[in-house]
């Protein structure tokens, strides 16, 4: 009998998975995966920048109410203060005495408040808003009075908890400035000696407030005129 071999398999063994499929599909879960990521953080980094956005705007418009005659004497109450502690005896009439610059003055004005919106976008009115000033000036100043009655004010000012957020003793022929704020900068006040023209100003502005009452229709608050009290020392508007 002859002899017998034991057969030889010529087939090989196969994956129950065609060639290059897991591999294929697995890349594609990569690249989905990468593209989401791609898409997402974009967009997480766009919701956080309205979120942002709309949280440092959050107080745009939410002022208080406050009748502008209150306001008016409040800003002219400032100044008044200010007026005190520089020193200055002489007393100035309501309104203003010639060319601005020139001459005393002694002035209310209200101006229109802004806001830019809930994301920052914007740039518009507030309807029923206002913001109140008092303006001061005084003509004939010497240096031997407006440089010690602005360095009393910068520290009595320092001591009252505002804060100085400009002040330059000018030095020969220079302006001398002192400019403070409160309450995150709505309420701020300045002051400028032009020793070349012995010329002090001040002004003190008022946050932005609603008047109360108005209402779509009626003659912005800002559009009212109102005059101020003599100012000098010791005189309460």
């Amino acid at each position: 009998m002859p002899e017998q071999t034991a057969p030889t398999s010529t087939s090989t063994s196969t994956s129950t998975t065609p060639d290059g499929s897991g591999s294929s599909s697995s890349l594609r879960r990569a690249l989905g995966y990468g593209c989401a990521a791609l898409i997402g953080i974009p967009l997480v980094a766009l919701l956080v920048l309205i979120g942002t956005l709309a949280w440092d705007n959050r107080g745009a418009t939410d002022f208080p109410r406050v009748a502008p005659g209150d306001m008016a004497d409040r800003a002219f109450e400032r100044s008044r203060e200010a007026y005190e502690v520089l020193g200055f005896t002489r007393t100035v009439e309501p309104g203003r005495a010639g060319d601005i610059g020139v001459g005393a003055e002694n002035t209310l004005s209200s101006d229109l408040c802004w806001t830019s919106g809930s994301l920052g976008l914007e740039d518009k009115t507030v309807d029923g808003a206002y913001e109140m000033s008092h303006d001061w000036a005084l003509d004939h100043v010497p240096a031997g009075q407006a440089v010690p009655g602005l360095r009393r004010l910068h520290q009595h000012l320092k001591d009252e908890g505002w804060e100085v957020t400009a002040y330059s003793e000018g030095g020969r022929g220079k302006d001398w400035k002192l400019y403070v704020q409160r309450d995150d900068g709505d309420e701020r006040m300045s002051f400028t000696w032009r020793p070349d023209r012995e010329y002090f100003t001040g002004v003190a502005a008022m946050p932005c407030a609603y008047a109360p009452g108005w209402q779509t229709g009626d003659p912005a608050p800002s559009d009212e005129r109102w005059t101020p009290p003599a100012l000098g020392p010791g005189r309460h508007g």
